[in-house]
């Protein structure tokens, strides 16, 4: 922890420094020089005509607009961070790259490409997000984050040729410390073993330079957007998926972290409501190009993923439609989004959803109480206990909208829920890494798993119905905030694209 405060105060302190010096010229000059009063309404005009054209969602970008017109200077810089910053970024010029030279490996098999046409949602990923849509699959959905656990670490014991895992977090506990001794273990039977972990998810947890730690034992590790006090300010974009792949042949995501708090091992937040799902079948596929594509952001050593590929002696039975999905901030398409806009609007019974976090644009919140207009039971189950008060707060500053609306918010009062899910009409559900926030839906990379007449989606609805008898339904008064609250609220609605 004292490594994490250290390394974050001096992150602090180089934005702080980047910020003061920018206000610092900009007072001297604005004093002495006229034009420059001038040139500065020049660019605020700019930058906000620029947020306009550039903008995917105008919700999102209105409160940085806000910001242009009554602060030039911090509003501009903003801008920069949030919509300017793949311009300038190596990092993010060299993903980008890597994402092009990727898709040649997700290729979308010809023989159901007329089932795929007659079919809106499916037609969209394969055609458009660029995510082939397979059948032959075993889905294993798992409703709390230690029963996912033990079903990765029998797995991780089979493993003969690779093991890649991509996490958000990682933190020394009961779960990260029994998976590093099968990967140092495995690595001495010869397994290839990978790591990617983000730095601003870990650094509260790993100490700087951990990754070499994991070198030393034959682990090869990557650290996504290293935090450091100059690019820290522009490097806003982070690796939020969670990917576990066991030799080509299964692989795991969901909600969960490598963390204790996912397993209910350790407990800050009471009961913690996570899941994870486990894909045996053609569909494991994407998920190693997926990590593979990040890995070689940074070391572009696979020329050949292919080699990488599983193959089957006898492949799964066909069984629905399944589709893992990434989400990107690097191209034009809201991939995460998107799946979760066709559900809500192409429901007729339900929808039912998890999220940690509701903090959602105008399409999706128009989306939900169309829906619930139309006499879709729309139902979101959010924590009862915040992880973050502040996020919390501005979470609950939709509740009133939506409650009016027609849709059923309900409060897991044991705890924290952190599962990310979807599910509709008993066909249809989508299980990842994606909150209902700007930052999953905008800013970060993340991944899913899109599911289609499915015979695994009947055990996701179950585990949202036995969840939701054990919830508290948020009335219309309760959700109602008083003044003060409400002026708060109002406040962090500006940031909200931020959070």
């Amino acid at each position: 922890m004292k490594e994490a405060v250290k390394r974050g105060i001096i992150v602090g302190i180089g934005i702080l420094i980047q910020i003061a010096l920018s206000l610092l010229i900009y007072m001297y000059l604005i004093d002495r020089l006229w034009f420059i009063n001038i040139l500065f309404g020049f660019l605020e005009i700019a930058v906000i005509v620029g947020c306009i054209k550039n903008s995917k969602n105008y919700s999102s970008t209105l409160p940085l607009i806000i910001i242009l017109l009554f602060f030039p200077l911090i509003g501009t810089l903003l801008y920069i961070i949030l919509y300017q910053n793949k311009r300038s970024s190596k990092l993010l010029k060299n993903t980008i790259q890597s994402e092009k030279s990727s898709k040649k490996y997700l290729v979308q098999d010809e023989k159901l490409k007329e089932q795929i046409d007659k079919n809106g949602r499916l037609r969209y990923i394969s055609d458009f997000a660029g995510f082939p849509v397979t059948q032959n699959n075993n889905i294993s959905y798992y409703p709390l984050g230690e029963i996912a656990f033990q079903a990765m670490i029998e797995e991780l014991e089979k493993a003969e040729n690779f093991i890649f895992l991509e996490y958000f977090i990682i933190s020394h506990g009961t779960m990260w410390n029994t998976i590093l001794e099968i990967l140092k273990r495995k690595v001495q039977e010869g397994v290839e073993v990978r790591v990617i972990y983000d730095d601003a998810g870990c650094i509260a947890t790993l100490k700087k330079g951990y990754e070499k730690e994991l070198e030393k034992f034959g682990i090869k590790c990557v650290v996504f957007n290293k935090l450091n006090p100059i690019s820290g300010v522009i490097m806003n974009h982070r690796d939020h998926r969670k990917i576990l792949v066991i030799d080509g042949r299964v692989a795991f995501s969901g909600g969960i972290n490598l963390a204790d708090e996912y397993i209910n091992v350790s407990s800050p937040y009471g009961h913690w409501k996570d899941n994870g799902i486990k894909v045996e079948g053609e569909a494991v596929w994407s998920y190693t190009v997926m990590f593979l594509t990040i890995w070689n952001t940074f070391r572009k050593k696979d020329t050949d993923f292919s080699k990488y590929q599983y193959s089957y002696e006898k492949l799964p039975s066909k069984n629905g439609f399944v589709v893992p999905y990434a989400e990107t901030p690097l191209d034009d398409e809201q991939v995460g989004k998107d799946i979760y806009l066709n559900i809500i609007n192409q429901a007729n019974d339900y929808v039912y959803i998890f999220t940690p976090y509701l903090i959602i644009d105008t399409d999706l919140t128009n989306a939900l109480v169309l829906a619930a207009k139309r006499g879709v039971d729309v139902r979101i189950v959010i924590p009862g206990i915040p992880d973050k008060k502040i996020v919390y707060t501005l979470s609950e500053s939709y509740l009133q909208l939506l409650i009016e609306g027609g849709v059923k918010i309900y409060k897991y009062t044991k705890g924290f829920i952190h599962s990310k899910v979807f599910v509709a009409d008993d066909s249809m559900a989508t299980v990842g890494t994606l909150n209902l926030d700007y930052r999953s839906l905008y800013l970060h990379f993340e991944c899913g798993l899109y599911l289609e007449n499915h015979s695994c989606i009947s055990e996701i609805k179950k585990d949202l119905d036995e969840t939701i008898e054990k919830c508290h339904r948020v009335t219309k008064k309760e959700a109602t905030p008083k003044f003060l609250k409400s002026v708060w609220q109002t406040i962090l609605r500006l940031f909200a694209p931020l959070m």
